[in-house]
């Protein structure tokens, strides 16, 4: 199904994206498709990252021992953001979603800067659950119609309070169900094919190996550090992601 030299591209791709993804907690999907998009077309790329960024997000949401406490806190806001994956995908063959990927990029840089500059997301215990409903449901269609994950569920996870760890955590407990849902939403699609499914297996080692080397970077972090390289990372996945609708 691919040349030599696109499974090479393919396996440099994702040890980037695992790279990445093993250092700040996030940005596989962004990166893998940021990269792969520039020879394959967006369907074809969400189809060979599904794989290996479910494994990576299991890997990562089992690590931490806060499981339990953090599926109490934030499990409506999972629940909607995996039932919206579905309809978001079935709008990825009928519109035209450049427009879309613009402002993702857009609201991913706009994110970064402001927790940069100190401007942070602040959400009430009390006022958790509603707006979770609403970033869930954001986050599920954008992911659908784009293969990007991280907004705003990012956004609200950091909003909450949670500490490096738990955020860490919980993104990879996000991810891994929103990976579930994705596969599920481009195979009813049609967008996922058996030959797909089997070349995304051959991306996992990659994966995990660019994964392996970030997260042994971040362990020499201090938590002020880890949220530096975050914010820096999610400004710069925004950037990729913009630049790459203009091109």
């Amino acid at each position: 199904m691919f040349d030599l030299f696109t499974f090479f591209a393919i396996s440099v791709t994702f040890i980037i994206a695992g790279g990445v993804k093993g250092l700040i907690g996030l940005g596989l999907p962004s990166v893998s498709l940021g990269l792969l998009t520039a020879t394959l077309d967006l369907p074809t790329a969400m189809s060979l990252m599904i794989v290996p960024s479910f494994i990576t997000n299991a890997y990562q949401a089992s690590i931490g021992g806060n499981t339990r406490i953090i599926l109490q806190r934030i499990w409506p806001f999972l629940l909607i953001a995996t039932a919206m994956v579905w309809l978001g995908a079935t709008a990825l063959t009928r519109v035209d979603i450049g427009i879309l990927t613009a402002l993702l990029g857009f609201l991913l840089i706009a994110f970064g800067v402001l927790n940069l500059t100190g401007v942070r997301l602040k959400i009430s215990s009390q006022s958790e659950i509603w707006v979770g409903l609403v970033f869930g449901a954001v986050n599920g269609i954008l992911t659908g119609m784009t293969g990007s994950f991280a907004m705003p569920g990012v956004m609200y996870l950091q909003g909450i309070g949670l500490s490096r760890d738990m955020l860490v955590q919980a993104m990879g407990i996000l991810f891994t169900a929103l990976t579930i849902a994705l596969a599920f939403a481009l195979g009813t699609n049609a967008l996922l094919s058996a030959k797909l499914g089997i070349a995304s297996f051959f991306a996992v080692g990659p994966a995990l190996l660019g994964m392996w080397v970030g997260q042994n970077l971040r362990r020499h972090l201090s938590e002020e550090q880890f949220f530096s390289a975050l914010f820096i990372g999610i400004i710069l996945l925004g950037a990729y992601i913009l630049f790459s609708t203009t091109i």
